[in-house]
Order: C-alpha cells, then structure tokens, then sequence
C-alpha cells in the first residue's frame, strides 16, 4: 500500500540557519503516527514544511502520490491536509460558531457543514455550551478544543496536530488524547508532534525521533517506549 504522506529527504532553513537535515519518514492511512524529540529538534518546523508554511531548500513532499512540494497553504488546506498549529491560533474576537465555519471555508455543502459541526460538539460537548462565546473568552482546554473542532470542520484526510497538549492541565491532556483516539477511530490520518512523548507513544500506531534536525530512531509505538535512550531521554527514565 503507498503512504498517505511520504516525506523524503527534507531539507529547511530558517536563513543561515539549517533546521531540517534530510528529514525522511511516512505516514500511511489510518495510522496515528509521532514525531518525538526536545524544543528545537525541528519538530514544528516538519509539520510547518508539509503545510507549505515554510519552504523547502531541497527533498520532496508526496501526499496520496502527489507531489505537493511547494503547492500553496490554501490548496493544501482543499486537499483536506489540514493542521492544527502550536499555540491554537484560533479567531479571538470571533464566536465558536464563527471559528468552526472558518474551518468549513473549502466547503460548500451545508447539510454536510451543520452534520460536522454536529460532530464536532460530540466530541467536544464543552464548545456547543460555548457556541455564542467568543474565542479569546475561552480557557486554554477550550481554545485547544476550537482549535482541534475547527480543523475538523475541513474534512481532514490527514491531520497534522502541533503540540495539542501544550500548557494545559493533566486532566484536559487526557481528555484531548481521548479526542486524538476518537478522530482516529472516525478513520482520519494523524501525525503527532507533542512534548509529551509517554501520551504520544500511548496513542500512536509508529513514531520517529527527531534530534537537530535529523530522524535518529523510528519503530513502532511499543518499540520507541521500551528503547532504553528514548526512555531516558524522553520518558524520565
């Protein structure tokens, strides 16, 4: 079976600076796959990369055998490759209603628009109470929860999620690694940059470790948790 996302030998540079060195990995559908290493591995910069974000100095994006290396972010958006950035970056002076219909901008299907909305508020049941709140009212849980609602809204074929445990409590980590599971399950594509490399790794089907740039290790979920220098770099041991 081909991979959904292949990424092969990235290359990217913030000016002089290189962040990515021959980054190569990927994701096949269904999968809940992780991207795991320290602040400043390059992890955001992968997922920023394949959402045309940032351009590529050299290697190749592919997704569902396409090339979309140096396609712009808004026909990645309509290719239902949809991301949820670092920091949420929801519409603060907009409603929750307002920030889901922006999600839903690629479409035109109303029926279909109000029947994912509606999913969105089973899974999130805290955002339909909140419908006529604006964005910027919300808590940081809530904000996290726009954010991942209005990504759905796009229909996602594969979701690239940022951090989506930054910040926030113990209990709401669990609660959204719960969601992670349930978007998976629905059937959507998943790759997972998060700090919290133990819930990562709980959720995920496979994952690579990134270190300066560079993938150093990959396997599959059970592997990279039972690997001696994963758990002492990244699991406390």
């Amino acid at each position: 079976m081909a991979a959904l996302l292949e990424v092969r030998d990235l290359h990217v540079s913030y000016g002089a600076i290189r962040a990515l060195h021959g980054v190569t990995f990927h994701v096949d559908e269904g999968e809940v796959v992780t991207l795991i290493g320290a602040n400043g591995a390059g992890k955001s910069t992968t997922l920023r990369t394949i959402s045309a974000l940032l351009p590529v100095d050299r290697g190749e994006i592919l997704y569902a055998g396409e090339d979309i290396t140096g396609v712009e972010a808004s026909n990645i958006v309509r290719k239902r490759l949809i991301h949820v950035p670092e920091g949420r970056r929801i519409f603060s002076p907009l409603t929750v209603r307002e920030n889901l219909e922006m999600g839903a901008f690629t479409r035109s299907d109303k029926d279909e628009i109000e029947a994912s909305m509606e999913n969105v508020f089973r899974l999130f049941p805290r955002l339909r109470e909140r419908i006529a709140q604006t964005g910027g009212t919300l808590s940081g849980g809530e904000q996290q929860m726009l954010a991942v609602g209005r990504a759905l809204m796009a229909k996602p074929r594969l979701l690239l999620m940022d951090e989506p445990s930054m910040g926030l409590a113990p209990i709401l980590v669990e609660e959204i690694f719960d969601i992670i599971k349930e978007i998976s399950r629905e059937g959507v594509t998943i790759l997972l940059v998060e700090q919290n490399a133990q819930m990562a790794l709980s959720v995920a089907d496979r994952g690579y470790v990134l270190e300066t740039g560079a993938i150093q290790l990959e396997g599959s979920a059970q592997e990279l948790g039972a690997n001696p220098q994963v758990r002492a770099a990244y699991l406390g041991g």
